[in-house]
């Protein structure tokens, strides 16, 4: 069938749209709205106030997605040697470095005033901490050093914290305790993805510990350790008052199997190994966070 003349003029404006929003890489935001989400429940946000709640939700996904796509600009000629982001939109020549960078100034602006005007200035501030660490230290950082993973953990784990402050005003021991969750959490996450990506990071000239110590050793060690250390951090909202026992119980198991997974990537080292470890931090997250809420409730 031949397609009509609507069809032919909508699909490349179809196909800038789909461009921009991967830039702004949705699907990995997801899990940063979702840890907004449990810092604005976890800091006593009041329920009756959804406008409020869903103005946090959307000023932090906007500030993530401008963050995203400002790392992407960045990391363009990085990005066209790996195989695995070689087709993304700005290596592949899809979109221009200029309008992609416009595009991510206006979602980062625009989530920044929302937070500012919608909700509070304390979590507006906690988001652009997150922006600013993200592409101005984090993003340049990677081309020089393999510590830049554990520096980028930090705005990583800042959308909690940006939950916290919208639903209280301030950022106290609490905030900090769900930060330590995601930082520690992160750490496995990403040492797992570089295991996994080793050859395309060495390919685009990122030094990062499986690159620069290919015998995988140091790799494995480093993500026993922070998964271990997880464990005790992850039980700190029961033993502050933050939530239950059931909460205790779940986050026991979880983050168990969550070391044990760690142990198994770290005693074999194979890739196999390391993609079981990648998709049960994918699975972890959420999962705590659902315990969490659901133990206040």
């Amino acid at each position: 069938m031949k397609p009509d003349a609507d069809t032919l003029v909508l699909s490349p404006a179809r196909t800038r749209a789909a461009d921009f929003a991967a830039l702004a890489k949705p699907r990995l935001n997801v899990l940063v709205v979702a840890s907004a989400l449990a810092g604005y429940a976890m800091g006593g946000g009041d329920p009756s106030q959804i406008s409020r709640l869903l103005w946090t939700l959307l000023g932090t996904a906007l500030v993530a997605g401008g963050a995203s796509a400002i790392n992407q600009v960045l990391e363009r000629d990085q990005d066209a040697l790996m195989r695995r982001t070689r087709l993304r939109p700005l290596p592949d020549g899809r979109l221009q470095p200029t309008e992609s960078l416009v595009f991510a100034a206006a979602l980062s602006m625009t989530g920044l005033a929302i937070l500012t005007l919608a909700v509070n200035p304390l979590s507006a501030l906690v988001a652009l901490t997150t922006l600013v660490s993200y592409t101005a230290i984090y993003t340049p950082l990677k081309k020089h050093t393999s510590f830049a993973t554990v520096v980028g953990a930090i705005p990583g784990a800042l959308p909690p914290v940006i939950g916290w402050a919208a639903a209280r005003g301030d950022v106290s021991n609490g905030a900090w305790v769900l930060f330590g969750i995601v930082f520690l959490w992160q750490l496995p996450h990403f040492l797992a993805i570089a295991w996994i990506y080793r050859e395309d990071y060495a390919r685009a000239g990122f030094p990062m510990l499986p690159v620069i110590e290919p015998d995988g050793r140091s790799t494995a060690r480093q993500s026993i350790m922070y998964a271990a250390a997880l464990l005790p951090v992850s039980l700190a909202p029961t033993l502050l008052g933050m939530a239950g026992t059931a909460y205790f119980a779940g986050a026991l198991a979880l983050t168990t199997l969550f070391v044990v997974l760690a142990i198994r990537f770290g005693l074999s080292r194979a890739v196999a190994d390391a993609r079981r470890l990648f998709f049960g931090s994918i699975l972890y997250l959420p999962l705590i966070w659902i315990l969490m809420i659901a133990d206040r409730l």
